[in-house]
């Protein structure tokens, strides 16, 4: 099955179709009675490879010592060769992936929608420092609100002066218009 992930032309639907044949009965043979579909399966696989990915360059950057994951020594037995060893490693491993069954002898975790978390029951009381922030919070309103209150004024003011100088052009004009007729 490995090498029929290596070719360069075949149907990944068909083939993660397989592995989560093989998972599921796996997983029946140990008494976990749980299904596993193929876009579980290659959600997964790619969920591993972007972690791998990362703890690869961790430990290429840091050392291999950083990197606690515990799939990444046999992800890095796969994916860390260069293409002559993988072609080599692929056929000798050809029967029976290191990899694979050691995920499969791992509890399986089916990927399902996150249930929405049960509100907790609130206190009576806050605690302080969350009313810490509501007061600071508050202060902060307050004083926001004073600023746009002066703003407000302030543009009232402006346009309060502006009638009154239009007012008064008025008068100026209606005084001067008899005087220069």
């Amino acid at each position: 099955m490995d090498s029929d992930f290596n070719r360069p032309v075949c149907k990944m639907k068909k083939l993660w179709a397989r592995v989560a044949e093989k998972v599921t009965a796996k997983l029946k043979e140990s008494g976990e009675d749980v299904s596993v579909r193929s876009h579980e399966c290659d959600s997964k696989w790619r969920n591993m490879l972007s972690t791998y990915r990362k703890n690869a360059e961790k430990a290429k950057r840091l050392g291999a010592h950083i990197v606690h994951w515990e799939f990444f020594h046999e992800m890095h037995d796969v994916l860390g060769k260069s293409s002559d060893e993988l072609d080599g490693q692929r056929k000798d491993t050809l029967n029976g992936s290191k990899l694979a069954t050691l995920i499969a002898s791992k509890k399986y975790t089916p990927i399902l929608p996150t249930p929405p978390v049960p509100p907790t029951p609130l206190s009576s009381r806050p605690p302080q420092d969350v009313l810490q922030l509501y007061l600071e919070l508050q202060e902060r309103k307050m004083d926001l609100w004073m600023q746009q209150k002066a703003l407000e004024e302030r543009k009232i003011e402006a346009i309060n002066n502006l009638a009154r100088a239009i007012s008064s052009l008025a008068e100026d004009r209606n005084t001067q218009s008899p005087n220069s007729g």
